[in-house]
């Protein structure tokens, strides 16, 4: 009789274990199927981060003429390596962290992005203006080699149409002021900036109203007071803008002002650049102290 009760339960036992080692089987192969899984996310991202480094170093071995932004493009360059080491540091089965350095990836790469316009419209205009000049220096040596007085007539000919081909910022101050609009050095207590500026006489542009754009660079080289859609033509793109002043322009110097309202102040060094009927016509640096 206890040999008839013994063994069904031996047999339901042996039922269990079999059951529970198959379980814990499954469980195992789908736990090393997930690490396999984040390991290859992990080299992946790696992978990544490793290409927008060595694209930040080729940047840094251009001659950009704008010390704000090669400042900018250094602490960048900084901040891709810092996160490059975290992850090489984070184990692959921590899907939360490298969740994290995903999206600092994806925030580097649109400052990264705003960089590159930047870079680029610098660019445009170095090189319309060196070839520009180099048009100019060749009709002046056929000219000279011609006749030494239609070189003078020309020379005076050319200054005339460069003036003419643009206006020019030739002075721009910055004052910044608390939330009753007093003025005040102290970054944490700034609400506004105001620009106080001064375009230079040309009698050679035609009068009437211009519209002026401002785009202020703050130091981490993000477009301060960017709104979308809000942008203006230049080259053969649009560029986002900060301020737009309209001003009546008759010829003689004009000195203006306007205000930029802020939020929040990072401290460091701004840059503002003036655009005007397509042409970058003044570009300021400007330090905020802690």
């Amino acid at each position: 009789m206890k040999k008839q009760i013994i063994i069904p339960v031996i047999a339901v036992l042996a039922a269990v274990v079999i059951g529970l080692l198959c379980w814990n089987l499954i469980q195992r192969r789908e736990l090393t199927d997930m690490v396999e899984q984040m390991t290859i996310e992990k080299e992946e991202l790696q992978e990544e981060y490793e290409d927008l480094a060595i694209q930040f170093d080729g940047y840094q071995q251009m001659d950009i003429n704008n010390d704000s932004l090669q400042a900018a493009l250094t602490r960048e360059q900084q901040r891709v390596h810092d996160l490059l080491e975290e992850l090489r540091e984070t184990k692959a089965s921590d899907a939360r962290e490298i969740s994290r350095l995903k999206k600092e990836l994806a925030t580097v790469r649109a400052v990264m992005k705003d960089y590159v316009r930047q870079i680029d419209s610098l660019n445009a205009c170095n090189a319309r203006l060196t070839e520009e000049n180099q048009i100019v220096r060749t009709e002046n040596q056929q000219v000279r080699a011609a006749n030494e007085e239609l070189t003078l007539v020309n020379t005076e000919l050319t200054e005339t149409v460069n003036r003419a081909a643009m206006l020019e910022v030739t002075a721009c101050t910055l004052t910044t002021l608390n939330k009753s609009d007093r003025k005040t050095r102290i970054a944490g207590q700034i609400r506004k900036m105001q620009f106080d500026f001064t375009i230079a006489k040309n009698v050679t542009c035609k009068p009437g109203i211009k519209n002026l754009y401002l785009r202020i660079i703050d130091p981490e080289g993000i477009l301060v007071g960017e709104k979308e859609g809000r942008t203006f033509p230049f080259e053969s793109g649009e560029l986002p803008f900060s301020l737009l002043e309209q001003m009546e322009y008759s010829g003689d110097a004009y000195s203006g002002t306007c205000y930029c309202p802020l939020e929040s102040v990072k401290s460091g060094f701004y840059n503002v650049d003036f655009f005007c009927e397509g042409n970058l016509i003044g570009s300021f640096p400007f330090q905020i102290k802690k």
